[in-house]
Parts: C-alpha cells; structure tokens; sequence
C-alpha cells in the first residue's frame, strides 16, 4: 500500500526512462525538456505522423493508440496521425515487450524511417520487457542502439496519456 498509489494523473511520460521512477516524496512524473533533442521540436512541431509497431504485445496498447484518434480524444486534431507505411513516417510507436521474432523486422522499420525520426516507448512491456524481460523469447538489444525520444508508461497507456506525452514532447503544452 505504500508502494503503490491508483491516481487519474495521467502526465506520466518522460523523455528518459529515469525519468519514469519516482523518488520517496515525490507526487508526479517530471518532464525534463532539456533532455528533448531541439531538432524534434523544429521539425515536427506542425504535423506528425507516427507508424506503430507492434514488437509482440498483447493488443492493448494498440487498442488504445487506435482510440486516440476517436471522436472521444480526436488526436489528428493536433496534426498527429498513423501512418501504414515507415516510409511516410516521422517516427516510429513502438508497443510490446520487443521478442526475439520482431527484432529484425523492427530495425527494418526503424531503418525505413528518414532522419530526423522520432522513437516513442509506449506501454510497460516496451519500456521494461514486463513480465517476460528475462525470457530467452525476448531480445531487447534495440534500445542498446537507438535514441528513445518518449517513454510512455502503463499497461495499457492510456490515450490521454499518450496525447499529454507527445504534445509536451513537442512543446505544445508544459507540466
């Protein structure tokens, strides 16, 4: 009980996966905008289109990316949509906890992606592995080479979660 605390906040992404752990005394995930690279900012602070990759999940998390752009959240209000193709992407949604199978699929996608691109951790087996981290089925050397942008916490991250993570990301709105 003293551990773990139910809340509506949903400001919990962070530009570092540090970021996401809370010390004793502290009520809120902080956001560093200092540790967001200024070329994001630049690039994409008009319009974003995002490819989500599914890297062995579930399906929650997708289920809840898929209600952002609801009538309930309507996030291509801002100028963010998925896109089907990484080609047309600015950045990649990655969801899951990254298995062994999708490893090389993944750093396809990645690689299909034009720089400057974006790299966004969404849910808790992408951020951590889950409960299958320290399965042989798991390969998650992706993160020991690339940049992560955002990570977004929650199992499933919720939509407005997802929607407070980018447009700060972006500076569209501080904490």
């Amino acid at each position: 009980p003293r551990a773990i605390r139910f809340t509506n906040d949903y400001r919990i992404g962070s530009p570092t996966r540090e970021g996401l752990r809370l010390a004793p005394g502290m009520d809120r995930v902080p956001f560093d905008p200092a540790a967001v690279r200024e070329q994001i900012v630049t690039t994409f602070g008009r319009a974003l289109k995002l490819r989500q990759v599914s890297a062995g999940g579930d399906a929650s998390v997708e289920m809840e990316l898929n209600a952002t752009g609801n009538v309930n959240f309507d996030f291509g209000r801002y100028g963010v949509e998925f896109t089907a193709s990484p080609r047309h992407a600015d950045g990649i949604v990655l969801t899951g906890p990254v298995t062994a199978n999708m490893a090389e699929a993944l750093d396809i996608c990645y690689d299909a992606v034009a720089e400057p691109k974006l790299l966004i951790v969404c849910g808790s087996e992408a951020c951590s592995g889950g409960l299958y981290a320290a399965s042989r089925a798991v390969d998650r050397s992706f993160f020991e080479r690339r940049h992560v942008d955002l990570w977004l916490p929650g199992a499933p991250t919720h939509p407005m979660t997802f929607i407070d993570g980018i447009r700060t990301l972006l500076r569209k709105k501080q904490r």
